[in-house]
């Protein structure tokens, strides 16, 4: 028997076995609508009308079943709900490394490409010229040196601790005067802590915290307050040179940014820009306080992007990117002064000002008749992208426990589900076939919605004001402090638990902030409980 046929037999025949079972799976996940539904996951029309017309890659019907499967059902457990990411969960055992493995529905060439992937993401960038020339380019500033450096274990980053530098937490900065809001004109789009040989690193971070109170239900008729930290940021010198002047501008605004999750965004990017369409309601025409709305973004200018029109932002604690692998090229080129095709400045967040920056060695077309035309290549690139949008998302746990389940009410009687939308079947026109038509429980809708003056770092980017955000997906959550070491929540990690990220809440989502601080201890505990299981 020819060895080569009969391998390749085996692999079809795996490969088969893989794609029926994935079959039976969204089948069996579509069938299994016949439970009283006590809340809608989406803002479905009445029972009269044909269901999800705006879901023009699925036969009616689909939508039908679709419809009836979307429908949430808070005092049960749902089918497949232990199943976040459908076919694509991992389910195997958890520890430290729960967010970095690949969805077991990949084949065994995307599986390949994946870990291949992972190198790059972890690769350590040198600073030109080196004689390592597929690794450098770094700088001349930087945050990091490897992506994995911020996103630690591709999960969620934290506030420094005393003494440490800022690694996986940055600052956005802008200047805001008579002329309005605008990038800094010195130290450019946020600020770099670190810098090659030769090149002043722009500023260190402190961050100081004052106390604030939030009163609670303490039960028996009793109240308690919790205490919140609000912190404020103020930029240090690190040398002292021309460089490094005139850090204490007052017209300038910080922004922090710790570095979020990984896990699910190429199911993320897979959701039907049809439903979030339908969730949006800029204006509360139903009246019920939530007025999410799209963050529409203008076409990018780079060639061999998508088709022209507006561009759906999904990704970024402001969505302020459509798709992965723009948000790929924004972090190389700020975080670590990477070029890209999408973002082919060699110096990086450099502006024209920093002169010593612009001047200093960078990565393409360094070594004679070897032209390198960026710093990251296309082919780099694609495997990141790649990688970022295939990090699985870990199965649930403690679906079926009592006290979970009665969280599961709790949250959704709240009003936490108003923006934290449960779940969505995805496009069937998902560019990659393992992401099609896949039911998944993310948590979120992807809508920016304000969140009241107490969150807002009253910097506007693109059509986002200072006060919007986009509204977090929770799946995975529970799994931070097992691979991260610590249960830092929100854009700047200032809330140190669950329940401090909830009364953090303000806004639009004020009302259901103290529909939870009503509840009775043993109710608020069973809420946290089940958005830890997620």
């Amino acid at each position: 028997m020819n060895k080569s046929i009969s391998a390749a037999n085996i692999r079809v025949s795996m490969l088969t076995r893989t794609t029926l079972v994935a079959t039976w799976l969204v089948a069996a996940v579509l069938m299994a609508s016949g439970y009283a539904a006590a809340g809608q996951a989406t803002k479905a029309p009445a029972s009269h009308e044909a269901p999800l017309l705006w879901r023009d890659d699925l036969s009616p019907g689909d939508r039908e079943r679709v419809a009836k499967i979307l429908k949430s059902d808070p005092a049960a457990v749902e089918p497949f709900e232990n199943m976040p990411a459908g076919k694509a969960t991992f389910t195997g055992t958890l520890d430290t490394n729960a967010f970095s493995h690949f969805p077991p529905s990949l084949s065994f060439e995307d599986e390949q490409r994946f870990k291949i992937g992972n190198g790059l993401f972890r690769k350590i960038w040198v600073s030109s010229p080196a004689s390592t020339q597929a690794s450098d380019g770094l700088g001349p500033l930087f945050n990091a040196r490897a992506c994995q450096q911020c996103h630690v274990k591709d999960g969620r980053g934290r506030p420094p601790l005393a003494d440490e530098p800022m690694l996986s937490m940055l600052m956005k900065a802008v200047i805001s005067d008579g002329a309005g809001v605008r990038p800094d004109p010195d130290l450019g789009e946020q600020i770099q802590n670190f810098s090659v040989a030769g090149v002043p690193a722009e500023a260190e971070t402190d961050i100081r915290y004052t106390s604030t109170f939030v009163t609670v239900n303490a039960g028996s008729g009793k109240t308690k307050q919790v205490e919140l930290l609000k912190p404020s940021y103020q930029l240090r010198a690190l040398h002292e040179n021309d460089e490094a002047a005139g850090l204490e501008n007052p017209d300038r605004i910080l922004g922090p940014r710790v570095a979020p999750q990984m896990i699910g965004l190429g199911l993320l990017q897979a959701i039907h820009v049809g439903d979030l369409e339908v969730l949006a309601d800029e204006e509360d025409a139903d009246g019920d306080g939530i007025s999410g709305r799209i963050h529409h973004l203008p076409q990018p200018t780079v060639e061999n992007q998508q088709a022209p029109g507006p561009l759906v932002g999904r990704f970024g604690w402001k969505a302020t990117t459509a798709n992965i692998r723009q948000q790929s090229a924004d972090a190389f080129f700020n975080d670590m002064g990477l070029s890209t095709s999408l973002r082919p400045g060699p110096w990086g967040d450099c502006t024209v000002g920093q002169v010593i920056c612009r001047s200093a060695p960078h990565g393409v077309g360094s070594y004679g008749d070897i032209q390198e035309l960026h710093e990251v290549s296309d082919e780099a690139l694609d495997l990141v992208e790649f990688y970022s949008a295939n990090l699985a998302v870990p199965q649930r746990r403690d679906v079926d426990e009592p006290v979970v389940l009665e969280g599961k009410q709790l949250f959704h009687a709240a009003g936490c589900a108003s923006c934290h939308t449960p779940k969505f079947v995805t496009s069937r026109h998902a560019s990659q076939g393992d992401y099609q038509f896949q039911l998944i429980w993310p948590y979120t809708d992807l809508l920016l919605h304000d969140m009241g003056p107490e969150l807002a770092d009253n910097i506007p980017v693109g059509a986002a004001s200072g006060s919007e955000w986009r509204t977090a997906p929770l799946w995975g959550i529970g799994l931070t402090e097992m691979v991260n070491g610590h249960t830092r929540y929100l854009h700047d990690g200032r809330a140190r638990n669950l329940l401090e990220a909830i009364l953090w809440h303000g806004g639009e989502a004020a009302a259901a902030r103290d529909r939870v601080a009503a509840m009775e201890p043993a109710q608020r505990s069973a809420l946290v409980r089940f958005v830890e299981s997620l």
